[in-house]
């Protein structure tokens, strides 16, 4: 299975972990994952007992957008919600962190995928400490009370939150897209070389790529400490885009047909008048 050589089962070493991978027709086995996912889903929603949530993570530039995409090309579109969160709104900042998130979750049947996600919280909040004033947190008044130790219990609580919707019924999937400094680089300067590609650039972008190593610290700490047997992480290369969106692809696969979906059977009073119906309609 191509979802275990990617899956965070013990401490990992985000340098040790390869960026770059080429499976080699990965744009055309991509093709063939999609339509048994498009199948999945229809007897998923048929079944009404089971939801997902895709979770995708990564720096700038990871291909997170086209990855959603390319992966999801073959849903029924009512069946799949994408949400990417943003900075926290005036509403979401008077509830706990995780409250924009718990009420973005999929219903039984249906699809979620959180581009950016939670894990927002113990990251960017962790490089940028000030964010958390702002939710204005009884007994956090400086940035000096915001230690390690409180990005721990922020990251058990999501463990927490995870496992409570994991045994009512949503199957998590958390993506992180492992990218190269040097790739983010050449992603950067095309996004400015190309007339076409000039609105997705910011100066953020550049202001946070300095923060590059702290990042990688943050990501790598969460990792090891929310990799779960039940919403376990899976590290994806994402310097290759069209081989990260066909391991993201296969993984999910792989992950739903351990599931066994079946559709629900006709019950037997109309299973006895199938032929009935059939004439009725006929007859018309």
């Amino acid at each position: 299975m191509i979802s275990e050589n990617y899956k965070v089962t013990s401490a990992i070493k985000l340098k040790n972990l390869a960026t770059k991978e080429v499976i080699t027709d990965a744009s055309k086995k991509i093709k063939k994952v999609r339509k048994k996912l498009s199948k999945l889903q229809d007897t998923m929603y048929a079944e009404g007992k089971y939801s997902v949530l895709v979770c995708l993570q990564g720096m700038d530039t990871a291909g997170k957008d086209s990855l959603i995409r390319e992966v999801f090309k073959e849903f029924n579109t009512r069946g799949v919600n994408v949400h990417s969160f943003k900075v926290p709104t005036e509403l979401e900042l008077k509830h706990d962190f995780l409250w924009r998130h718990y009420i973005a979750l999929p219903p039984r049947g249906k699809f979620s995928v959180f581009n950016r996600t939670h894990y927002e919280n113990v990251l960017v909040t962790r490089v940028h400490p000030g964010y958390i004033l702002g939710e204005n947190i009884p007994k956090i008044t400086s940035i000096d009370a915001i230690d390690d130790a409180f990005y721990h219990d922020r990251m058990e609580r999501i463990n927490g939150f995870e496992n409570h919707i994991q045994t009512t019924g949503t199957i998590v999937l958390k993506f992180f897209l492992h990218l190269s400094k040097e790739e983010q680089k050449n992603r950067l300067l095309r996004r400015l070389n190309l007339k076409e590609k000039n609105w997705k650039f910011s100066p953020g972008d550049l202001k946070e790529r300095k923060l590059w190593d702290n990042y990688q610290f943050c990501y790598e700490d969460l990792l090891n400490r929310t990799s779960k047997e039940n919403a376990p992480w899976y590290v994806i290369p994402a310097d290759d885009k069209p081989t990260a969106r066909y391991i993201v692809a296969q993984t999910i696969l792989e992950t739903l047909q351990k599931y066994n979906f079946k559709e629900p059977a006709l019950p037997a009073k109309y299973q006895l008048e199938i032929e009935n119906y059939k004439k009725e309609l006929n007859n018309e």
